[in-house]
């Protein structure tokens, strides 16, 4: 009998609580305010513009190789040095080469008396046979002999040259004017001629190049944009990327790579202070032509549903009316608004996850955008 009174009291309770709660919710709740932050649409010119990771290439480079073998005698370098065209690099032992011109010239020379006199001979005897005192085959047989003597002088000219070209490749002058790198073969060591590895890298880096891909899809304007002297090309380095560095698109492959879908570009860097260093990724930035009076709002106000693109605009009593936009290209952080919003329109930049159509608001920042 007592189990029985203690829940009837339970259930009296419950009943009491659950009309006092009925009672509370039937009041009116005051409106859920969001705090949120804003900021304005503006119009203005804007650059439309592609972007791309690209690579510093030296604009030329050559790997320097001995065309004739023997000992290095000298290196007129350090690593890393700056060289102009046609400083001397190495000296290799030269005597070999001096001895060899020497003997050649001396061959020359004995040669040179032999086919004289094998000419004054034949002379003789074109003489001899007009009076008949000698055969027209021994004619033939001195013609023959004063003929090879000029052949062989011939040769030996061709023997001296050759000398004296195997005596100047033991000085190796550097063919561009570039940074040199790691020398691979130190003074004093035996090399060989036109050996596998290089004595040592030249880079050319003043000027140089940077190579990117963009979409095959972009290929069209930039052509057009190029064409009409419009294209304008900037590198940035990571390190120090709010000071561009000026360039100009020099180069647009022949194909689009059907792997990637791409084309690569080439653009050429004067470098005069030597910012760009081969091997390095920079970030690119082309331009391709000014879109005049376009209205733009910070993209971190553009929003992505199952519709599409869309963003919160606030109206003047203070609440959100969520509208869908059609976007188009973006610079600084800033969208071109094609479709949606229009100039001086209030757009929500932070606290959209909490909004719905007709949700009030509170603005706690207001974003200041350059006009």
């Amino acid at each position: 009998m007592k189990r029985m009174n203690s829940v009837k009291a339970l259930l009296i309770i419950a009943i009491i609580l659950g009309a006092c709660s009925s009672g509370q919710n039937s009041k009116q709740s005051p409106a859920r305010t969001v705090p949120v932050t804003v900021a304005a649409a503006v119009q203005k010119n804007v650059p439309v513009q592609l972007s791309a990771i690209g690579n510093v290439e030296a604009y030329n480079t050559v790997s320097i190789r001995a065309r004739v073998g023997g000992e290095l005698q000298k290196v007129f370098f350090k690593e890393g040095d700056d060289v102009r065209e046609g400083n001397i690099l190495f000296l290799l032992d030269p005597r070999p080469y001096a001895s060899a011109l020497r003997q050649a010239e001396a061959n020359l020379v004995r040669d040179i008396v032999q086919a004289q006199n094998a000419e004054r001979d034949a002379k003789r005897y074109k003489d001899l046979i007009k009076k008949g005192v000698v055969s027209r085959e021994q004619y033939d047989r001195v013609r023959t002999v004063a003929d090879a003597g000029e052949a062989a002088v011939k040769a030996d000219r061709a023997a001296v040259e050759n000398a004296k070209l195997q005596l100047e490749y033991c000085t190796i002058r550097s063919p561009i004017s570039g940074r040199t790198g790691k020398l691979m073969i130190q003074q004093g060591n035996m090399i060989k001629a036109n050996d596998e590895t290089p004595l040592v890298g030249i880079n050319q880096i003043a000027p140089v190049y940077v190579t990117f891909a963009v979409p095959e899809k972009d290929l069209t304007e930039i052509k057009s944009s190029r064409k009409a002297d419009q294209v304008k090309v900037e590198a940035l380095i990571p390190e120090n990327a709010a000071a561009p560095i000026a360039g100009e698109l020099t180069f647009i492959d022949n194909a689009v790579n059907i792997t990637t879908g791409t084309i690569l570009l080439k653009a050429t860097f004067a470098n005069t202070d030597r910012a760009l260093w081969p091997g390095q990724f920079v970030k690119v930035v082309l331009t391709l032509a000014t879109r005049p009076n376009a209205v733009v709002i910070p993209s971190q106000a553009i929003q992505t549903g199952q519709a599409g693109s869309y963003v919160f605009v606030v109206k003047n009593d203070s609440t959100v009316e969520m509208r869908t936009v059609l976007p188009g290209a973006s610079h600084n952080n800033e969208t071109i608004i094609e479709k949606g919003v229009q100039s001086k329109e209030i757009v929500v930049t932070d606290g959209q996850l909490q909004l719905t159509t007709g949700t009030a608001v509170e603005i706690k920042k207001t974003e200041i955008q350059d006009e």
